[in-house]
């Protein structure tokens, strides 16, 4: 097995001040490609960290890659830092230059000395090109370890990885078959309701049984060698009968995403009118470039569940839409939904705590309810059904 490893530098991803979407994007896309990450390190601005923890690295990792650093300001200190473990001098590379002095010019600007800097690496280093900006990347030898330094704007990141790192390491090693992860995402269930169900299966050697709470939903991955693809296939079955109702999609996709292509491959559109959730239905829908007539954020206001069916049913007809999803406001801990079809409309009463979570998570949840109703009706399933730990108080149809 290749031992790899990441490396995040930078204060500002230290001390929290900006998410390492960049570590998780990697660790993803290296785990589908065989590669998974066995540790990831996180060091700040500090050239004797930095040295350190590169030393350090290059006793036990096959490859690193090392993020962020590589800026034309005093405190991008990647390339020093690499050049100062390995005992050389940084050297400046005129192709490089040259380069960066193109990009300014056809952009119209005139380069400033302290890009320069970017220009310099290590005297031993393989240089790697950076298609998109003017940081580019280098790879050293040291130790045992093969380390490749990439700049931190994730654009840059991306590509770099893609078509520089990647094809490197296939070229230099022989990368196993990557593991088979099965996947599928659950509303309305506890995630300690799921393991007490599941805990019992018989797993394939090998094979593990996973749980990723992000509020409102639980992940469960079944993750196996492909080896064991048969075995893992063969269970699956069981263990969607656990999820049972509370599935709401397979895979990665996501909810609104199956929704959008649902909609659009039955030729529905849809209104949304939104109180509670303030758009945000509109926001994952339209992401997904799902087929919205007509969309509303409304002030709340007091609403009986018939009033909210009523007017979501009346919404549809006004607008000639296929369909209207509707969410009221919040009222002494009670919220409506109501979905408005060709063959009625369906509503919802829900009781809600109003202190438990933020309010962020809390309409994050309200969305999740409103686009299930939808997902089930599209599924011509039952839109009113057990939720779990979300209290359906009311229920009404109108033909």
């Amino acid at each position: 097995m290749i031992n790899v490893e990441m490396l995040s530098t930078g204060d500002e991803v230290l001390h929290g001040q900006i998410v390492d979407t960049n570590a998780a994007w990697l660790a993803d896309l290296f785990f589908s490609q065989g590669l998974p990450l066995v540790r990831r390190n996180t060091v700040g601005d500090s050239l004797e960290s930095l040295v350190a923890i590169l030393r350090e690295r290059s006793e036990h990792a096959d490859v690193l890659i090392v993020n962020g650093g590589l800026g034309p300001t005093g405190d991008d200190l990647s390339a020093l830092a690499a050049a100062t473990a390995k005992g050389e001098a940084l050297v400046l590379h005129e192709a490089w230059l040259q380069q960066m002095e193109r990009y300014f010019s056809d952009r119209g600007r005139v380069m400033a000395p302290s890009n320069r800097k970017q220009a310099e690496i290590p005297a031993s280093a393989e240089l790697i090109d950076n298609p998109v900006g003017t940081a580019c990347g280098f790879a050293i030898q040291l130790n045992r370890c093969l380390i490749f330094f990439t700049p931190g704007v994730p654009s840059e990141f991306k590509v770099m990885v893609e078509q520089q790192i990647l094809p490197r390491l296939r070229q230099r090693f022989t990368l196993p078959e990557p593991p088979i992860c099965l996947r599928l995402t659950t509303f309305g269930r506890s995630e300690s309701d799921l393991a007490q169900h599941l805990d019992g299966l018989a797993l394939p050697p090998g094979v593990t049984m996973g749980y990723r709470s992000s509020m409102p939903i639980i992940e469960l991955k079944l993750t196996g060698p492909a080896s064991e693809r048969d075995a893992m296939l063969a269970l699956w079955p069981e263990v969607k009968k656990v999820a049972g109702e509370s599935l709401i999609f397979e895979g990665t996709e996501g909810l609104a995403a199956q929704i959008a292509g649902a909609l659009n491959a039955r030729s529905l559109s849809l209104t949304l009118s939104e109180q509670f959730t303030s758009g945000l239905i509109a926001l994952q829908l339209g992401r997904e470039n799902a087929p919205l007539l007509a969309s509303e954020v409304v002030p709340s206001q007091e609403e009986t569940l018939a009033q909210t069916a009523r007017w979501t049913a009346e919404r549809r007809e006004n607008r000639f839409a296929g369909l209207a999803l509707a969410v009221s406001g919040l009222e002494q801990d009670h919220l409506n939904f109501a979905l408005s079809t060709p063959d009625g409309t369906h509503a919802l009463r829900v009781a809600f705590s109003t202190t438990r979570y933020s309010l962020a998570v809390r309409q994050e949840v309200c969305a999740m309810m409103a686009l299930n109703m939808l997902r089930r009706w599209l599924n011509n399933g039952p839109v009113a059904a057990e939720h779990g730990w979300i209290t359906v108080v009311e229920d009404l149809y109108l033909p």
